[in-house]
Order: C-alpha cells, then structure tokens, then sequence
C-alpha cells in the first residue's frame, strides 16, 4: 500500500499528464513582490520558493522560519541569482542564544539594472535605476520535540526612479518532524503586513500575501526525499484566459469559443498550486534535485514549442565547512533562463578545527 504522500505524488503526475495541452497564464497584484522570488538555489531546485525540511540548512531558513535551530549557529549564506534582466539573492548569518533561541538575519536584494530616462516627447534625458531590498529577522524554536516554530519580521524599502517606498511585513511559520526524521510538514503565512509609505501619497497598496503547505518525506533505506508543495492556497482560481492562445480563438464558422469542462477546470486549478520535487543525496557529499512546478509551466511555454519550462534541475556539493549549491529552472524554450549560486559556510567548524 501506498504511503499518502506517495499516493499523492503519483495523483499529481497523473493529472499532469491529462491537463498537458492547457495553456493559460495569470497575474499578480500588489508591491514588494520580490519578497516571494526563489533566493536560494536548493529550493529553486524543487521549483518553489520554500522547503519543509528541517536539516539545518541556513539557506531555506529566509523563506520558512520554523526551521532555524540551533545546528545553524555561527552559518554563513550568499545567494546570487542572475535572472533575466534583473539579479537578486540575499546575505544571510544565524546565530543561537541560550536565552532568547536561535536568530536569522538575512539582507535580501534585487536589482533591475539601469533604464533610459526619456520626457513625455521621447526626447532622452538621462537614466534611472531601480532596485528593492528586505532587512529579515528570522526567529525559531522547538515547542516538542516534533514541532517547530518561527517567524520573519521585514523592513522593505523600494526605490523606482523618483519613486520611494517602505513597508514591514511578518511571516509566521510551523513545521512538523516526525521522531524518525522521515517525514516533514510546513504550514507558512508570508508577507503579512503594510505599505507605510506608498510610492504615490494615498495609493497604498497590498503586500504579496500568502499561504503555502509543503510536504517531505525522505525514504528509509534509499538517500531521496520527495517533496510536495502547495502554494498561494489563499486564493483558489489562479488561471487567466489568454485571448493570444490558440485555444481560446473563436471557431471562424460557428463562432463558438472552447471551453473547459469543469472537471478539466478544477484540475487545472487544482495544479497550478502544487510544485513536486526529489532530492537524490550521495554518499553525504553530493545532491542531485528536480523539480517541476506546473503553474509556471503553463504560463511561460510557448503556444509553438513548449520545451522545458516549469523543470529545475541542480546539484548541491558539500566540502568540509562549504555547502555549495547551484540550479538552471528553464523558464521558456530560447529564453534566458536563471541561474542560481549559494554558498553556505559554517564558521563553526572552522573555529572547532582551530581549537583541536
């Protein structure tokens, strides 16, 4: 018999595998968005933006507090993301108080590069930049010895051209392990918060709220853990019709435009939240991932070529007091794909290996 979260596996390839020929895209409202963007290359892997996992890897920590503890003491993390015309990642540092528990500070960036500057007549005038950034402190601790929990408080800053604007937000997270370390269950709520001061004087707007339910579980005897996420479960139709795909063209002699039934319609919402991921570790040293993530899939392939947009694929590589990690998520075929490098350093074995 199945485990349920294999089960659940097999039901998502499954329905992947029938809802192929759907093509739709959708939108998102709000600022700050790239406080969701994947910073971290092991979970750009996957394919989402957070892990369940508890293994004491400081570079998931920035997007699910519940699992900072106190192995992460002393860990150093950089993340460099080069993503299309834009490059983001963050600094992070953890560190353990007897007292107060165990603290993640974390310095997030994004940059969208130089623009030229033009008047309402095109006529250049000069150029602009923009850029955003996040000041995270990440907090967690053990309720049990199987529950976890913890939280991110944020002070945004924007600055687009003239335009400037600042923002706090929290996350508030759980994670579940059970006592033989196999399976791991995270329930996060991101980015809940406040535009304090809006780019334009009244305009206040929403932060990138959202809830996400993610699910491991590492096999016994074989070095692979699964993943199962499920994203933006605060609001259940994430599809758009776009009237540009060749599906939603009207018939030229009955005029009749195709619709989906309403089980098709259903699945595809149903999968445009979930993301499915493995992770193949060897010998402690290497790691070998995939992920896939559907929604982004049918947003960014092309009507004419699909290719591999929605697959993420990378590798993790551990040396002494190094953990290195890079991944290439395939976004569109012929497009410029991003590519994700993290290096996380334990200044703890240095320092222990100074004192033997």
């Amino acid at each position: 018999m199945l485990h349920p979260i294999r089960f659940f596996s097999v039901l998502i390839l499954l329905i992947t595998v029938e809802l192929s020929p759907i093509y739709s895209q959708s939108g998102s409202s709000g600022t700050y968005e790239f406080l969701n963007l994947t910073n971290s290359a092991r979970i750009a892997s996957i394919g989402g933006n957070f892990l369940p996992v508890r293994d004491n890897d400081v570079t998931i920590a920035l997007a699910n507090p519940s699992v900072i503890t106190p192995a992460m003491n002393n860990n150093f993390a950089f993340s460099f993301v080069n993503y299309m015309a834009a490059n983001y990642g963050f600094a992070m540092f953890a560190h353990s108080f007897s007292n107060a528990g165990n603290f993640a500070a974390a310095l997030q960036f994004v940059s969208y590069g130089s623009f030229t500057q033009a008047d309402a007549a095109g006529n250049i005038t000069g150029t602009f930049t923009a850029s955003e950034y996040a000041l995270n402190i990440g907090w967690g601790r053990p309720l049990s010895p199987n529950f976890n929990i913890g939280a991110n408080a944020k002070l945004i800053y924007s600055a687009l051209e003239t335009y400037r604007s600042f923002g706090i937000a929290v996350d508030v997270a759980g994670t579940y392990t059970s006592t033989d370390d196999v399976f791991n269950a995270s329930l996060i709520f991101r980015n809940i918060g406040y535009q304090i001061v809006p780019y334009t004087a009244g305009n206040h707007e929403p932060l990138p709220f959202q809830i996400q339910l993610g699910l491991s579980e590492k096999l016994k005897h074989l070095p692979l853990r699964f993943y199962e996420l499920l994203a933006d479960l605060q609001q259940w139709d994430l599809s758009y019709t776009d009237p540009n795909n060749p599906a939603n063209q009207a018939d030229p002699i009955t005029g009749q435009v195709q619709t989906k039934s309403g089980i098709s319609k259903f699945a595809d919402n149903f999968m445009r939240h979930v993301v499915i991921g493995g992770e193949l570790t060897i010998a402690k040293i290497l790691a070998i991932r995939l992920g896939y993530n559907y929604r982004e899939r049918q947003e960014m392939k092309l009507y004419s070529k699909t290719g591999l947009a929605g697959f993420s694929l990378g590798f993790g590589l551990r040396i002494k007091m190094f953990n290195i990690s890079y991944t290439r998520t395939s976004m569109q075929a012929g497009g410029q794909n991003p590519n994700y490098f993290t290096v996380g350093v334990n200044f703890s074995e240095f320092t222990k290996k100074k004192s033997d």
